[in-house]
Protein backbone atom coordinates (compact mmCIF):
# COMPACT_ATOMS: atom_id res chain seq x y z
CA UNK A 1 0.00 0.00 0.00
CA UNK A 2 0.65 3.54 -0.72
CA UNK A 3 2.65 4.89 2.54
CA UNK A 4 1.03 8.16 1.20
CA UNK A 5 -2.19 7.06 2.15
CA UNK A 6 -1.40 7.28 5.96
CA UNK A 7 -1.37 10.51 6.96
CA UNK A 8 -5.27 11.35 5.71
CA UNK A 9 -5.97 8.31 6.91
CA UNK A 10 -4.54 9.00 10.17
CA UNK A 11 -6.25 12.73 10.06
CA UNK A 12 -9.95 11.50 9.03
CA UNK A 13 -9.98 8.88 12.15
CA UNK A 14 -8.63 11.46 14.48
CA UNK A 15 -11.48 14.43 13.23
CA UNK A 16 -13.90 11.50 12.58
CA UNK A 17 -13.70 9.25 15.99
CA UNK A 18 -11.60 10.95 18.39
CA UNK A 19 -12.11 14.59 18.42
CA UNK A 20 -15.78 14.28 18.86
CA UNK A 21 -15.66 12.28 21.83
CA UNK A 22 -13.11 14.92 23.16
CA UNK A 23 -15.47 17.48 22.64
CA UNK A 24 -18.53 16.27 23.76
CA UNK A 25 -17.04 15.63 27.01
CA UNK A 26 -15.49 19.00 27.31
CA UNK A 27 -16.56 21.51 29.77
CA UNK A 28 -14.88 24.78 27.82
CA UNK A 29 -17.04 23.85 24.69
CA UNK A 30 -19.78 25.14 26.40
CA UNK A 31 -17.72 28.05 28.52
CA UNK A 32 -16.94 29.40 25.11
CA UNK A 33 -19.43 27.65 22.74
CA UNK A 34 -18.04 29.86 19.52
CA UNK A 35 -14.51 28.43 19.99
CA UNK A 36 -16.74 24.66 19.98
CA UNK A 37 -18.51 25.16 17.37
CA UNK A 38 -14.98 26.86 15.22
CA UNK A 39 -13.54 23.24 16.73
CA UNK A 40 -17.10 21.50 15.12
CA UNK A 41 -16.01 23.36 11.87
CA UNK A 42 -12.50 22.53 11.41
CA UNK A 43 -13.43 19.14 12.03
CA UNK A 44 -15.94 18.28 9.17
CA UNK A 45 -13.92 20.28 6.68
CA UNK A 46 -10.58 18.75 7.77
CA UNK A 47 -13.01 15.01 7.69
CA UNK A 48 -14.20 16.04 4.27
CA UNK A 49 -10.76 16.70 2.87
CA UNK A 50 -8.55 14.10 4.64
CA UNK A 51 -10.94 11.43 2.93
CA UNK A 52 -11.48 13.46 -0.34
CA UNK A 53 -7.39 12.48 -0.63
CA UNK A 54 -7.88 8.65 0.03
CA UNK A 55 -8.71 7.23 -2.80
CA UNK A 56 -6.72 10.01 -4.65
CA UNK A 57 -3.47 8.55 -2.59
CA UNK A 58 -4.41 5.34 -3.25
CA UNK A 59 -4.87 5.74 -7.04
CA UNK A 60 -1.82 7.52 -7.55
CA UNK A 61 1.84 6.82 -8.11
CA UNK A 62 4.14 7.09 -5.25
CA UNK A 63 5.38 10.21 -6.70
CA UNK A 64 3.05 12.03 -7.54
CA UNK A 65 1.04 11.17 -4.17
CA UNK A 66 4.09 12.46 -2.18
CA UNK A 67 4.16 15.70 -4.04
CA UNK A 68 0.13 15.73 -3.00
CA UNK A 69 0.48 15.48 0.70
CA UNK A 70 3.75 18.53 0.15
CA UNK A 71 0.73 20.41 -1.48
CA UNK A 72 -1.92 19.25 1.10
CA UNK A 73 0.78 20.42 3.94
CA UNK A 74 1.71 24.18 3.14
CA UNK A 75 -1.62 25.04 1.25
CA UNK A 76 0.21 25.07 -1.93
CA UNK A 77 -2.38 24.48 -4.90
CA UNK A 78 -0.82 23.75 -8.41
CA UNK A 79 -1.29 26.07 -11.24
CA UNK A 80 -3.81 26.03 -13.90
CA UNK A 81 -1.20 24.89 -16.38
CA UNK A 82 -0.17 22.05 -14.33
CA UNK A 83 -3.82 20.75 -14.24
CA UNK A 84 -4.22 21.17 -17.52
CA UNK A 85 -0.79 18.77 -18.21
CA UNK A 86 -2.30 16.02 -15.90
CA UNK A 87 -2.37 12.77 -17.09
CA UNK A 88 -5.13 10.39 -17.28
CA UNK A 89 -4.15 8.74 -13.73
CA UNK A 90 -3.93 12.14 -12.42
CA UNK A 91 -7.56 13.41 -13.76
CA UNK A 92 -8.97 9.89 -12.06
CA UNK A 93 -7.47 10.62 -9.04
CA UNK A 94 -8.91 14.05 -8.83
CA UNK A 95 -12.36 12.95 -10.31
CA UNK A 96 -12.46 10.42 -7.14
CA UNK A 97 -11.95 12.66 -4.67
CA UNK A 98 -14.37 15.33 -6.40
CA UNK A 99 -16.75 12.83 -6.36
CA UNK A 100 -16.52 12.02 -2.25
CA UNK A 101 -16.72 15.48 -1.60
CA UNK A 102 -19.74 15.97 -3.35
CA UNK A 103 -21.20 12.95 -1.13
CA UNK A 104 -21.71 15.70 2.27
CA UNK A 105 -22.15 18.84 -0.40
CA UNK A 106 -24.85 17.26 -1.71
CA UNK A 107 -26.40 16.23 1.55
CA UNK A 108 -25.81 20.19 2.64
CA UNK A 109 -27.33 21.17 -0.35
CA UNK A 110 -30.57 19.06 0.33
CA UNK A 111 -30.79 19.69 3.96
CA UNK A 112 -30.79 23.88 2.83
CA UNK A 113 -33.66 23.36 0.06
CA UNK A 114 -35.86 21.14 2.67
CA UNK A 115 -35.23 23.59 5.17
CA UNK A 116 -36.12 26.51 3.19
CA UNK A 117 -39.13 24.90 1.83
CA UNK A 118 -40.49 24.33 5.18
CA UNK A 119 -39.41 27.81 6.16
CA UNK A 120 -41.21 29.37 2.78
CA UNK A 121 -44.43 27.77 3.74
CA UNK A 122 -44.68 28.77 7.20
CA UNK A 123 -44.03 32.11 5.94
CA UNK A 124 -46.50 32.45 3.59
CA UNK A 125 -49.23 30.75 6.49
CA UNK A 126 -47.96 33.50 8.58
CA UNK A 127 -48.68 36.10 6.36
CA UNK A 128 -52.34 34.76 6.30
CA UNK A 129 -53.18 34.79 10.21
CA UNK A 130 -49.88 36.94 11.90
CA UNK A 131 -50.01 40.63 12.28
CA UNK A 132 -46.96 42.37 12.15
CA UNK A 133 -46.12 44.74 15.40
CA UNK A 134 -44.06 47.91 14.04
CA UNK A 135 -43.00 49.04 17.70
CA UNK A 136 -41.62 45.17 18.79
CA UNK A 137 -40.67 44.45 14.89
CA UNK A 138 -42.02 40.99 15.14
CA UNK A 139 -45.10 38.95 13.71
CA UNK A 140 -47.61 38.39 16.23
CA UNK A 141 -49.31 35.17 16.07
CA UNK A 142 -52.66 34.74 18.30
CA UNK A 143 -51.85 31.28 20.09
CA UNK A 144 -52.34 30.92 23.91
CA UNK A 145 -49.36 28.98 24.10
CA UNK A 146 -46.12 31.26 24.71
CA UNK A 147 -43.67 31.18 21.97
CA UNK A 148 -40.69 33.08 20.06
CA UNK A 149 -38.93 31.91 17.62
CA UNK A 150 -37.69 33.02 14.04
CA UNK A 151 -37.59 32.14 10.65
CA UNK A 152 -33.75 32.28 9.40
CA UNK A 153 -32.74 32.70 5.70
CA UNK A 154 -35.03 34.87 2.84
CA UNK A 155 -37.90 34.57 4.60
CA UNK A 156 -36.56 35.94 8.05
CA UNK A 157 -38.78 37.27 10.48
CA UNK A 158 -39.47 36.85 14.62
CA UNK A 159 -42.53 35.63 15.52
CA UNK A 160 -44.17 35.67 18.97
CA UNK A 161 -47.20 34.05 20.09
CA UNK A 162 -50.40 35.99 22.07
CA UNK A 163 -49.73 33.82 24.98
CA UNK A 164 -45.49 35.01 25.25
CA UNK A 165 -46.98 38.34 25.32
CA UNK A 166 -48.95 37.87 28.34
CA UNK A 167 -46.35 36.20 30.45
CA UNK A 168 -43.30 38.00 29.63
CA UNK A 169 -42.13 41.13 31.12
CA UNK A 170 -40.52 43.78 28.55
CA UNK A 171 -37.32 43.00 30.07
CA UNK A 172 -38.05 38.88 29.14
CA UNK A 173 -39.52 39.35 25.94
CA UNK A 174 -36.31 41.90 25.11
CA UNK A 175 -33.75 38.92 25.76
CA UNK A 176 -36.11 36.52 24.04
CA UNK A 177 -36.38 38.70 20.72
CA UNK A 178 -32.39 39.41 21.56
CA UNK A 179 -31.78 35.67 21.25
CA UNK A 180 -33.54 35.00 18.34
CA UNK A 181 -32.19 37.63 16.19
CA UNK A 182 -28.61 36.31 16.90
CA UNK A 183 -29.48 33.44 14.95
CA UNK A 184 -30.49 35.25 12.09
CA UNK A 185 -27.97 37.51 12.45
CA UNK A 186 -25.27 34.65 12.95
CA UNK A 187 -26.73 32.44 9.81
CA UNK A 188 -27.41 29.76 12.10
CA UNK A 189 -29.32 27.86 9.97
CA UNK A 190 -26.25 27.16 7.66
CA UNK A 191 -24.69 25.34 10.69
CA UNK A 192 -27.28 23.51 11.11
CA UNK A 193 -27.73 22.44 7.59
CA UNK A 194 -24.14 21.55 7.84
CA UNK A 195 -24.73 19.20 10.86
CA UNK A 196 -27.77 17.52 9.42
CA UNK A 197 -26.01 17.06 6.35
CA UNK A 198 -23.28 14.68 8.22
CA UNK A 199 -25.81 13.08 10.37
CA UNK A 200 -27.64 11.81 7.44
CA UNK A 201 -24.46 11.12 4.89
CA UNK A 202 -22.55 9.62 7.84
CA UNK A 203 -24.91 8.17 10.52
CA UNK A 204 -22.51 5.96 11.98
CA UNK A 205 -19.38 8.49 12.27
CA UNK A 206 -19.46 10.02 15.95
CA UNK A 207 -18.56 13.10 14.06
CA UNK A 208 -21.60 12.78 12.56
CA UNK A 209 -23.46 11.61 15.02
CA UNK A 210 -22.60 13.33 18.07
CA UNK A 211 -22.53 16.63 16.22
CA UNK A 212 -25.83 16.57 14.93
CA UNK A 213 -26.75 16.85 18.18
CA UNK A 214 -23.99 19.08 19.76
CA UNK A 215 -23.49 21.63 16.99
CA UNK A 216 -27.53 22.89 17.61
CA UNK A 217 -27.01 22.96 21.60
CA UNK A 218 -23.96 25.56 20.90
CA UNK A 219 -25.65 27.41 18.54
CA UNK A 220 -28.30 28.18 20.86
CA UNK A 221 -25.86 28.98 23.92
CA UNK A 222 -24.02 31.27 21.06
CA UNK A 223 -27.40 33.18 20.46
CA UNK A 224 -27.51 33.38 24.66
CA UNK A 225 -24.90 34.89 25.01
CA UNK A 226 -24.96 37.26 22.10
CA UNK A 227 -28.15 38.33 24.52
CA UNK A 228 -27.02 38.00 27.31
CA UNK A 229 -24.82 41.30 25.79
CA UNK A 230 -27.88 43.36 25.87
CA UNK A 231 -30.01 41.89 28.91
CA UNK A 232 -29.04 40.34 32.25
CA UNK A 233 -29.22 36.55 32.75
CA UNK A 234 -32.19 36.89 35.06
CA UNK A 235 -34.19 38.01 32.43
CA UNK A 236 -32.89 35.65 29.58
CA UNK A 237 -33.13 32.49 32.05
CA UNK A 238 -36.76 33.91 33.46
CA UNK A 239 -37.93 33.56 29.67
CA UNK A 240 -35.99 30.10 28.91
CA UNK A 241 -38.21 28.87 31.41
CA UNK A 242 -41.52 30.48 30.40
CA UNK A 243 -40.73 29.43 26.72
CA UNK A 244 -39.63 26.02 27.96
CA UNK A 245 -42.81 24.02 26.55
CA UNK A 246 -43.36 26.50 23.89
CA UNK A 247 -43.89 24.84 19.92
CA UNK A 248 -42.09 26.08 17.21
CA UNK A 249 -41.95 25.19 13.48
CA UNK A 250 -39.98 22.46 11.80
CA UNK A 251 -36.63 23.77 11.10
CA UNK A 252 -37.30 27.61 13.30
CA UNK A 253 -35.17 28.57 15.96
CA UNK A 254 -37.23 28.83 19.24
CA UNK A 255 -35.81 30.51 22.28
CA UNK A 256 -37.28 27.76 24.55
CA UNK A 257 -37.54 24.41 23.85
CA UNK A 258 -35.42 20.75 24.99
CA UNK A 259 -32.14 22.34 25.53
CA UNK A 260 -33.60 25.63 27.81
CA UNK A 261 -33.18 23.82 31.05
CA UNK A 262 -29.36 23.11 30.32
CA UNK A 263 -28.92 26.79 29.00
CA UNK A 264 -30.62 27.87 32.13
CA UNK A 265 -27.91 26.33 34.57
CA UNK A 266 -25.67 27.59 32.30
CA UNK A 267 -26.53 30.84 32.72
CA UNK A 268 -27.37 31.01 36.20
CA UNK A 269 -24.80 28.99 37.06
CA UNK A 270 -21.30 30.38 38.47
CA UNK A 271 -18.53 30.94 35.31
CA UNK A 272 -15.98 28.48 36.05
CA UNK A 273 -12.25 29.79 36.53
CA UNK A 274 -10.05 29.67 34.27
CA UNK A 275 -9.12 30.57 29.91
CA UNK A 276 -11.56 28.07 28.13
CA UNK A 277 -10.24 29.23 25.12
CA UNK A 278 -6.44 28.34 26.09
CA UNK A 279 -7.46 24.64 27.17
CA UNK A 280 -9.73 24.48 24.33
CA UNK A 281 -7.02 24.74 22.09
CA UNK A 282 -4.31 22.55 23.92
CA UNK A 283 -6.99 19.97 23.77
CA UNK A 284 -6.80 20.22 19.95
CA UNK A 285 -3.42 20.84 19.71
CA UNK A 286 -2.96 17.68 21.53
CA UNK A 287 -5.31 15.08 19.55
CA UNK A 288 -3.97 16.81 16.30
CA UNK A 289 -0.34 16.10 17.63
CA UNK A 290 -1.45 12.04 17.06
CA UNK A 291 -0.93 12.45 13.01
CA UNK A 292 2.89 13.87 13.35
CA UNK A 293 4.39 10.89 13.32
CA UNK A 294 2.43 9.87 9.75
CA UNK A 295 3.15 12.80 8.22
CA UNK A 296 7.00 12.64 9.28
CA UNK A 297 7.39 9.18 7.68
CA UNK A 298 5.96 10.97 4.24
CA UNK A 299 8.62 13.70 4.37
CA UNK A 300 11.50 11.54 5.03
CA UNK A 301 9.56 8.20 2.82
CA UNK A 302 9.93 8.94 -1.10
Amino acid sequence: MNHHVLPPLGLALVTGLVLPWMLVRAVWAQQAPRLGLAVWIVCGALFAASTAMLPAQLLLPAQTSHRLVDMALTLDLPSPGRVLDASPREALAALAALAVLAVPGTGFVRELARARRARTRHAELLRLVGRYDGRLGVTVLDDPRPAVYCLPGRSRRVVVSTGALEVLSEQELAAALAHERAHIGGRHHLLVAAAGAYASVFRRLPLARIGGRTVPLLLEMTADDRALRRCSSDALATALYALATGHAPHKAFAAGGPSAAVRMRRILGPRRAGRPVLRGLFAVAVSASAILPLIALCCWTR
